[in-house]
């Protein structure tokens, strides 16, 4: 079911990163109080907080300025909540998913341009509170409701009560632990979901000393939101609760420079035609087999390659260059701005004309060099 609170876009909005904030509050609202202030510590105030066991009375959750609050509707103890902040209300589209489970809530972000640079226009967050029962799969919600497969961005946040290796490998597990962990963990790299938590980063620590600390809090993404996700921290260390904040911060995905290439438009061929005079190969095997005759071409090539590379000066491309471009598209490029800048000093008939057949000539070649690369 779902259910739309803002009906508005406004695709100016740039949001450079998306910070989101993971906590478990024991339903305690001291714990939430020092989660609101803990947010000036902060690098970057969170736009998404996804909280669970969240404190509330009848069935009402705590406010806090700046932020819109959405938890399942009753009956029962609403056992997550997703707070938004405003300013991420007011620039997109918002709407809450509900799963006929206290235990279990989403919200759709819709975006009018792509998430982040991506071409993806909906991003779901997932706040989950998994409770232990007694039967199969020995959870309140099973891995088949809980993971499913989107073809658009999907974070899954949530305290899970599992203990896996992939997320605690310095913990000894019983044959039931595993089992049972391992049934959600499966279903989820089956999809496939990736596991955003840092193994052996504990994210509980009880008060009670004579305890170990453990790993209960998860995030997990799917393949259309994992080139976003910049990083998963715990930025704090206590909120006075035994359970730290966890971070998920996403970021457009990472513009990698282009290597060098050779220039091979200003290879020496002097020099070239000097080198291969005195170029000598390998001795082809005798007795040739298609192992040891591969080896020595593959030998060969290489070392004729780099005759023709060290003689080619290399070309550092920008990640906005463009490949197709040449020296006459430069050449029709400034013969455009030259008449255009002629028709606008004197606006006549012929220099007007002159403009036109510039403009359509350089646009032209534009259209033919992008088609030919």
């Amino acid at each position: 079911m779902e259910n739309f609170f803002t009906t508005y876009t406004d695709s100016s909005a740039v949001f450079p990163s998306f910070p989101i904030v993971q906590h478990y509050c024991h339903g305690s609202r001291d714990v939430f109080l020092s989660l609101i202030q803990s947010f000036t510590l902060l690098p970057h105030p969170p736009l998404l907080v996804a909280i669970q066991d969240p404190p509330s009375r009848r069935s009402v959750l705590s406010t806090f300025p700046g932020f819109l609050s959405f938890a399942p509707p009753p009956p029962g103890c609403p056992r997550v909540a997703i707070y938004l902040s405003r300013t991420l209300n007011q620039h997109l589209s918002c709407s809450t998913v509900f799963h006929d489970s206290s235990e279990m809530l989403s919200v759709d972000i819709l975006l009018s341009e792509g998430l982040l640079g991506s071409p993806h226009r909906s991003l779901r967050v997932t706040s989950v509170n998994l409770l232990c029962t007694n039967s199969p799969p020995y959870h309140s919600i099973s891995p088949e409701r809980l993971f499913s497969f989107l073809s658009y961005p999907h974070l899954i946040l949530g305290d899970f009560n599992l203990h896996h290796p992939l997320a605690d490998p310095c913990r000894s597990l019983s044959e039931r632990e595993f089992t049972i962990s391992a049934c959600y963990l499966d279903v989820a790299f089956d999809l496939p979901y990736d596991l955003l938590t840092t193994p052996g980063v504990y994210t509980r620590f009880l008060f009670d000393t004579t305890w170990r600390p453990s790993v209960l809090q998860l995030a997990f993404a799917n393949t259309a939101l994992s080139p976003l996700v910049f990083s998963w921290d715990t930025p704090l260390h206590s909120t006075s609760s035994d359970h730290v904040l966890c971070g998920i911060t996403l970021r457009p995905p990472a513009i990698m420079q282009p290597p060098p290439t050779p220039h091979w438009a200003l290879l020496d061929l002097q020099a070239v035609g000097e080198a291969l005079y005195t170029f000598t190969t390998v001795p082809c095997p005798a007795r040739p087999t298609p192992n040891s005759l591969s080896r020595w071409f593959d030998i060969t090539s290489t070392r004729l390659n780099s005759l023709l590379t060290f003689h080619a000066p290399s070309k550092h491309p920008c990640p906005c260059s463009k490949p197709w471009w040449s020296p006459r598209l430069s050449s029709l490029r400034r013969e455009y701005h030259k008449y255009a800048r002629i028709s606008r000093l004197n606006p006549s008939p012929l220099n007007w004309s002159n403009a036109k057949y510039s403009r359509r000539t350089c646009f032209k070649a534009i259209a033919s060099g992008k088609k030919t690369q």
